[in-house]
């Protein structure tokens, strides 16, 4: 059977080396590559698909896109208005997953089991929809989300919405941070945009979640890990959505967590070790 993870850019996706470190641990025949699909391409790729092909994952910038192509979705994609996993059926039938926010969960609860009741997130995309939701699942009562374009962000303020016990959501623009009080921080945005002001205002709040894994650590995770507050990585997210990948389009619930981890940690550090090899 065949896999893949979509989206553009791809090529830096760990996704292929988690899913290949399961199928050889499962004994599975199974491919699975990253394929560069462009927005508004996506329809066109999935309709030229074979009965070979069993899963894919998605990734940015087709979560949203792929909505439409759905014949069935799961709780959390209609709640969240999002999907980064189709499941492919012999008869045609698309179903879509999204395994982005038990993901979350699964890596917020490994973390820690301190009180989470309020959360600032930088970025206001379809990942912070997730995470936000997850938190929910947390018992989260408040969440600042801190965006350059505050419009943009009502789509993830109304899929927070409607969580059967949604925390409420103000939304921030991103010139406006100042001091963060929060039991939590959520960064969804790239390295660059973690600057000094952005460290030094969220120096106070003990959970960091930076949903990025390479490049590792972001400023954000750098300053957390220096004083000694909790940090949870993109690869934590990375790997607990693959997970749930994984035993959806195998069927099999003797998921090697611990192979794929290994074999997410290796890849970046495979990454590491050829970019300093650069001049």
């Amino acid at each position: 059977m065949r896999c893949a993870v979509l989206g553009d850019p791809i090529g830096h996706s760990l996704s292929p080396a988690l899913h290949r470190a399961a199928y050889d641990a499962l004994g599975l025949d199974w491919t699975y590559d990253a394929l560069r699909v462009p927005a508004g391409g996506l329809a066109a790729f999935v309709s030229g698909l074979g009965a070979d092909w069993r899963g894919l994952s998605l990734t940015m910038p087709l979560k949203r896109e792929v909505i439409p192509l759905l014949t069935s979705q799961d709780g959390w994609t209609r709640v969240s208005g999002v999907a980064n996993t189709v499941l492919l059926d012999h008869d045609g039938e698309r179903h879509g997953l999204n395994t982005d926010v038990p993901g979350a969960l699964a890596a917020v609860n490994t973390a820690t089991q301190d009180h989470l009741h309020a959360a600032v997130v930088l970025g206001g995309g379809a990942t912070a929809a997730s995470v936000l939701l997850a938190l929910a699942e947390r018992g989260l009562a408040e969440a600042t989300l801190v965006v350059r374009d505050p419009g943009r962000a009502e789509e993830t303020r109304e899929a927070v919405g409607r969580h059967p016990h949604p925390p409420r959501v103000r939304i921030l623009p991103w010139a406006e941070l100042g001091p963060v009080t929060a039991d939590i921080v959520v960064s969804t945005v790239p390295p660059e945009a973690q600057g000094d002001a952005v460290v030094a205002a969220t120096r106070d709040v003990p959970v960091v979640f930076d949903v990025l894994y390479d490049p590792w650590p972001t400023p954000l995770a750098r300053a957390a890990t220096t004083d000694g507050r909790t940090v949870i990585g993109g690869l934590d997210l990375l790997l607990w959505q693959a997970v749930d990948q994984v035993r959806a389009m195998t069927g099999r619930f003797d998921v090697p967590v611990e192979a794929m981890r290994a074999a997410g940690e290796a890849g970046l550090a495979e990454r590491r070790r050829d970019e300093g090899s650069l001049p």
